[in-house]
């Protein structure tokens, strides 16, 4: 009896411990898995986000690229000053700059009873090759140490001659030992549109639509404005159908729309060759209005006409260095522009004609925009028989004036740009485009630059006389270029542009360099040019750009 009692017992307890054990075991009830959908309110790429109304889309490209015959990646190599040696060629003068780059653009759409919200984000991360300057010496010699700078704007205080490095970052240098952690980010887009309204960093609304690109790579094209990398706007876009838009804009000029208003009482010689008008070169005084722009835009199946104006406060300092000095009043200058594309032609599936024309007064960066700038200084060596070589200068401003007492004066310019695009097959197409800008100055301000052409000065003068010199800061530029692209597979795409730039200047016979350079003549140090005599003579480059890059 004892046993089947001991049995039942021990059944029992086994019965209630696997009972326990499965009770543990029950699975727990689980939130509800919220799979990532795919928003088709906005295109292809779009997908909500978990939990949210919102759709977001990510993107971007992956870039490598080389620059040869050029210091910048998106120049040309017309300029000393802003690019270190770019214009000297010579030793300091880079053979290529290469470039590494990873964009990445976030798009996020919520739809409202006022219609769509929209936020839209593009950065870049870019490590690009070093370039090299001569800084100015007190001491004479020829040798360069490896002195690091934080960019364009450092002068140097050594009694030695230096170099500096102008690196991929603003305020540091990628460094020459392969430094990871240098390099450079930068903000390209980052706006808010809401209602109509468009609020932040975008492009310009005076920009065409293919901003400083008609059919090319190549970054430096004159010949119309292009804020590619955006501009702070506050802007109203009213939509009318049919393809027809207007917009209304407030932007600020200060980071990409300032070409410079000059105080010409600070002019030397020397700082003309230099591609400026001396060590007072800049007289730009605070912010005071934000360029106010109008387009009114056509886009159909044809292809697109804009027509575009702005206007620009030119807001100067002092005519001094203090407030007692006094200060010209605002000139307020303006720019008109006009832009055609023509879609449908008869060479080709997907060919395209794009074409654009500018004209400026006192607003000289919807002419020679920012990545191209205003400011050149080349040298060669085909000078005349007996000469060292030769030099070519020129620089357009938004305006001028001539010291105490005197008002601004605008710079008055034109230009236009354009390409043909033609695709051979699927896989393969190609560009021809090119650029045109001139300058034109007034004749009392050609008074004042030729007053320090022509000025005697053992220092800073530049040994021009009337009687062998021709004294005219009027100056064009002409580019024209050839592109073709490979795209093997889809997205994946590589590139060759081949680039021509010729400087036009109005400037005739030869310069003899002042032995003391010191004072105000850092910009012809800065290209290791020695003392000699130069004739003054057009320049031309040729830069070739090779670009592989990864779109997703």
């Amino acid at each position: 009896m004892k046993l089947v009692k001991s049995l039942l017992l021990g059944s029992a307890a086994g019965l209630i411990a696997v009972g326990g054990a499965q009770a543990a075991d029950l699975p727990v009830k689980a939130k509800a898995v919220e799979y990532v959908k795919i928003c088709s309110l906005y295109g292809a790429g779009f997908y909500y986000i978990p939990g949210t109304d919102t759709c977001i889309k990510l993107g971007g490209y992956l870039r490598a690229e080389v620059a040869l015959g050029t210091n910048s990646d998106f120049s040309g190599g017309l300029n000393v000053s802003s690019q270190g040696a770019n214009g000297a060629r010579n030793r300091l003068t880079n053979y290529y700059t290469m470039r590494a780059r990873e964009d990445l653009n976030i798009d996020t759409r919520t739809a409202t009873e006022y219609g769509v919200v929209r936020t839209f984000f593009d950065g870049v991360f870019s490590w690009t090759t070093g370039n090299y300057v001569g800084i100015n010496s007190t001491s004479g010699g020829t040798a360069y140490s490896g002195t690091l700078t934080a960019g364009p704007s450092a002068t140097g205080t050594s009694a030695f001659n230096s170099v500096s490095l102008y690196g991929s970052g603003s305020g540091s240098v990628n460094g020459t030992d392969g430094n990871t952690s240098a390099g450079s980010l930068g903000v390209y887009y980052a706006f808010i549109q809401f209602a109509g309204f468009t609020m932040g960093k975008a492009v310009s609304q005076f920009d065409a639509p293919w901003t400083n690109y008609p059919g090319n790579n190549f970054d430096s094209l004159v010949g119309g404005s292009g804020t590619v990398t955006g501009i702070n706007q506050f802007t109203y876009t009213a939509d009318f159908g049919q393809g027809v838009t207007a917009a209304f804009s407030a932007e600020d000029p200060t980071s990409y729309m300032q070409a410079g208003n000059v105080n010409l009482a600070g002019a030397s010689g020397i700082g003309l060759v230099g591609g400026s008008f001396g060590t007072t070169n800049n007289s730009i005084g605070g912010s005071r209005s934000p360029n106010l722009v109008a387009m009114v835009r056509v886009d159909q199946a044809w292809g697109l006409f804009q027509a575009s104006i702005a206007a620009k406060d030119n807001h100067t300092g002092y005519y001094g260095s203090n407030e007692a000095t006094g200060h010209p009043d605002d000139k307020w200058g303006w720019a008109v522009q006009l832009a055609l594309s023509i879609k449908n032609i008869p060479t080709g599936a997907g060919d395209v004609i794009n074409i654009s024309g500018v004209y400026t007064d006192g607003a000289t960066r919807y002419n020679f925009q920012n990545l191209a700038g205003s400011s050149y200084s080349m040298w060669g060596s085909n000078g005349a028989a007996g000469t060292y070589g030769s030099v070519g200068f020129a620089f357009a401003p938004d305006t001028t004036f001539n010291g105490a007492g005197t008002s601004q004066e605008t710079v008055k310019t034109w230009g236009f740009r354009g390409a043909y695009t033609h695709n051979w097959d699927a896989y393969w197409n190609t560009a021809i485009y090119g650029a045109y800008a001139g300058v034109s100055y007034s004749d009392n301000q050609k008074a004042g630059i030729c007053a320090a052409f022509f000025s005697a000065s053992a220092v800073t003068g530049i040994g021009a006389t009337a009687a062998t010199n021709t004294c005219n800061p009027d100056f064009n530029v002409a580019q024209l270029g050839l592109i073709t692209r490979w795209t093997p597979v889809k997205n994946l795409t590589f590139s060759a542009d081949l680039n021509w730039t010729h400087l036009d200047q109005k400037y005739a016979g030869n310069i003899t360099l002042p032995a003391a350079q010191n004072a105000g003549g850092a910009i012809v140090a800065g290209a290791a040019k020695p003392t000699a005599t130069y004739t003054l003579k057009d320049q031309d480059t040729v830069t070739l750009l090779l670009r592989a890059q990864r779109n997703w």
